[in-house]
């Protein structure tokens, strides 16, 4: 028997099967980690297929060395998966394999945890009977005893004296499995399923009607707290009645915990949770559980999409507009297309849900498109119980810059505040940018602190009083003296999370709050710590980036703030205005969800740009019919598609020549297959930022009507990156999540 292996090594040159021997008293299954030899290495390997012949020698056949796990780590349609990712992203074959297990399996990284327990052997008769016996050795006494109670862990006990009662035949030692249990499944309260509005109750049954009949793909759109998760609810409930599974997944960490504890109060031990933030152990019992058929219904970021589950069901997308389904590294998947396509491998339900689709999403629920990329839509247009969407106001800062209002807050918000914090309620504020100050500047010649290894400003983080580069993580001192002029007029401009919760400080000294950004998330079960603190009420004012948009529900809340509206307006992307009334009416539905009457203030500088009015009228349909024709007219995605080599190298004129060379090859390519009439834009130019991590970098870019024949525009464009001069690295992107 011949084994057909893709080595756990990344590298082109090895991106193919290697053809080993089954020892006889092996027993091999496709989907196995093996461990090959590979030259001089020793090496972990995914066995990939298995037949009784090979073309090759048998005397020059080398044997599979052992395995790594006892049972296949790769499901069939999971390895059929990675092989459409293999095709889609133009990735290795062993990229996406990695894909399918926790990382820390490779190279047997993480085990099961067992502990030794001790049980007593003597029943309480035999032990009072011979009690006198061991009056010389009270420590065996003292143990015996104590099992009388239960067994116990043996590192609780005198070594020694149990070493004695094991020989003695009193006792036996034994291991035991110890589950790493994550926190977001502590407890085991069970809640139950409140009534169903009538939305909701048509959503859901055109969805089990569904999945009952052999699947679909959906799009569920609603208000923010219209209770989309609540129809979640009931599609995964009659899945599980029908023998099946799901998947839930959200788009950040921060999500998490909250939906976690939802699904785990409603589905108990069948809930399973999935993320990067897990310990390697958490996570391997969490897989391995999942695996083993011990979970049903998992949760969790862009990687639970690979989840070891058998006759999926549903596989739900929450937040579908988010671009962190979008993997920012090799492969770079998105886990929407790969929930698609899983989904159709199992005959599953897929429902991808928000308040604020993105255009590209709703544009495949409207008339006129194709069966294969057609979704249903189901609308939820009403929030639970009739509450009403919050009443939003707009404030125009450049008023409050006329009237000497120099503050973070406008006094429309400083007083709803107030009034706020004085009535026992809670409120959110939300900036979309972390740290203290945006930039630190000299006003004597303008000078502003960038970071020598990327092409942007550093940002003040008053916490530790140092200036922090965003992208690479380098850090300074603030300087005291302009390093360009040498005048003491140093300034801080801006705000982030830090500044906004100094001022809130400042302005209330009764508020207790509470802060949320990826620096006060760096430690294991953060999101989670912070975000019970507020559930609670020991915090009354939470201030955070984007992590508190979208998805919490906290019924206290009766205000949101946008202390910053235009902050994501003006990025140079063609989405800025997309995301920025995303943004806006995402965190604006998180007010008002219970009794308490929300409100919400918008800040900005540009309060008649049609982005800000309709996210405060919460008129999702009018926004994209305005934004999908400005798309048209300027062809940007979903009417084009947008692809790019980003070429990165130390020297700035490696990285120049590697672009403007493929540039070249790439428009000799589209000429000899007669495409050129179908490419919009093609160039070689500096990339947005063009110093990252200190390394120059220039990309070709390519945008291409959607009509074209992308997938071998594609495939030339990856070979092209593959082909990249020594010294210089070169990444595809296809329509990435951010131009930069």
């Amino acid at each position: 028997m011949y084994a057909q292996v893709i080595v756990d090594l990344s590298a082109e040159a090895v991106d193919r099967l290697f053809t080993y021997a089954v020892p006889g008293n092996m027993d091999l299954a496709p989907g196995m980690l093996v461990q090959v030899p590979f030259g001089p290495r020793r090496l972990d390997g995914f066995v990939v297929s298995l037949s009784e012949t090979c073309d090759l020698d048998p005397e020059r056949v080398k044997p599979i060395l052992g395995l790594s796990r006892p049972e296949p780590v790769v499901l069939p349609d999971l390895m059929e998966l990675a092989e459409w990712m293999h095709l889609r992203y133009l990735c290795n074959l062993v990229d996406a394999l990695r894909l399918m297990i926790p990382a820390e399996m490779r190279g047997g990284r993480v085990r099961e945890l067992t502990r030794r327990f001790v049980r007593l052997n003597l029943t309480d008769a035999e032990l009072a009977a011979i009690e006198e016996k061991y009056r010389r050795a009270p420590k065996q006494l003292e143990i015996l005893r104590l099992l009388q109670e239960g067994d116990l862990p043996a590192a609780r006990l005198d070594a020694s004296a149990l070493k004695a009662l094991e020989k003695k035949g009193a006792v036996t030692v034994y291991d035991e499995e110890q589950r790493r249990k994550p926190l977001a499944l502590a407890g085991e309260a069970r809640t139950k399923d409140p009534e169903l509005m009538p939305e909701q109750r048509a959503a859901a049954a055109r969805l089990t009607a569904a999945l009952e009949g052999g699947g679909g793909r959906f799009l569920l759109h609603g208000v923010t707290g219209s209770g989309k998760t609540e129809v979640y609810i009931r599609l995964i409930r009659r899945a599980l009645e029908l023998g099946r599974t799901a998947i839930v997944l959200v788009p950040e960490i921060a999500l998490t915990p909250q939906m976690v504890s939802w699904f785990h109060g409603r589905f108990g031990g069948d809930a399973a949770v999935l993320h990067s933030a897990l310990s390697a152990g958490e996570r391997f019992d969490e897989w391995r559980r999942i695996r083993s058929g011990g979970a049903r219904v998992v949760i969790g970021a862009r990687s639970a999409v690979f989840a070891p589950l058998q006759n999926i069901g549903a596989i739900i997308v929450d937040e579908e507009h988010e671009s962190t389904y979008q993997s920012d590294h090799r492969p770079r998947y998105d886990a929407r297309e790969v929930a698609w396509k899983r989904a159709a491998q199992h005959g599953a339900v897929l429902l991808l849900g928000s308040a604020t689709p993105a255009i590209s999403t709703y544009m495949r629920a409207m008339p006129g498109v194709r069966p294969e990329n057609r979704l249903e839509l189901i609308e939820l247009r009403r929030r639970v119980k009739g509450r009403p969407l919050p009443e939003v106001e707009v404030v125009d800062m450049r008023g409050e810059l006329e009237r000497g209002n120099h503050s973070l807050f406008s006094a429309r918000l400083s007083g709803e505040l107030r009034r706020c914090l004085d009535g026992g309620h809670q409120a959110m504020l939300f900036i979309n940018r972390r740290g203290h100050s945006t930039f630190v500047s000299c006003r004597a010649c303008g000078y502003v602190v960038r970071c020598d290894q990327c092409d942007v400003s550093m940002t003040w983080h008053q916490a530790e009083n140092a200036l922090r580069c965003h992208y690479c993580g380098k850090t300074l001192p603030p300087p005291k003296q302009c390093p360009q002029c040498g005048s003491g007029y140093i300034k801080y401009f801006g705000a982030g999370t830090q500044k906004v919760q100094e001022e809130v400080r400042r302005l209330f000294p009764d508020a207790r709050v509470a802060r949320m950004d990826v620096d006060t998330t760096r430690e294991k079960d953060a999101h989670a710590r912070i975000l019970e603190r507020f559930r609670s009420g020991d915090a009354n004012v939470l201030v955070g980036t984007q992590m508190i948009a979208k998805g919490l529900d906290f019924p206290n809340v009766a205000l949101v703030g946008v202390v910053a509206a235009d902050m994501s307006l003006n990025l140079p992307d063609y989405r800025s205005v997309e995301r920025t009334f995303q943004l806006i009416t995402q965190v604006a539905g998180r007010a008002g969800r219970a009794e308490v009457p929300g409100r919400v203030v918008v800040q900005t500088y540009d309060p008649d740009h049609y982005c800000i009015q309709m996210a405060a009228a919460q008129d999702y349909r009018a926004f994209y019919t305005r934004e999908s024709a400005h798309r048209r007219a300027a062809l940007h995605p979903p009417f084009t598609v947008i692809a790019r080599i980003v070429f990165s190298a130390k020297a700035p004129e490696d990285a120049k020549a590697a672009a403007e060379s493929a540039a070249e090859q790439l428009g000799e390519f589209l000429d000899a297959r007669d495409m050129r009439r179908d490419a919009v834009q093609l160039c070689a130019a500096e990339a947005p930022i063009k110093l990252l991590r200190g390394e120059a970098r220039w990309q070709l870019f390519l945008k291409m009507y959607f009509k074209a024949d992308m997938e071998a525009v594609a495939g030339r464009m990856q070979a092209l990156a593959d082909a990249a001069p020594e010294g210089v690295r070169a990444e595809l992107e296809i329509n990435p999540s951010n131009l930069f």
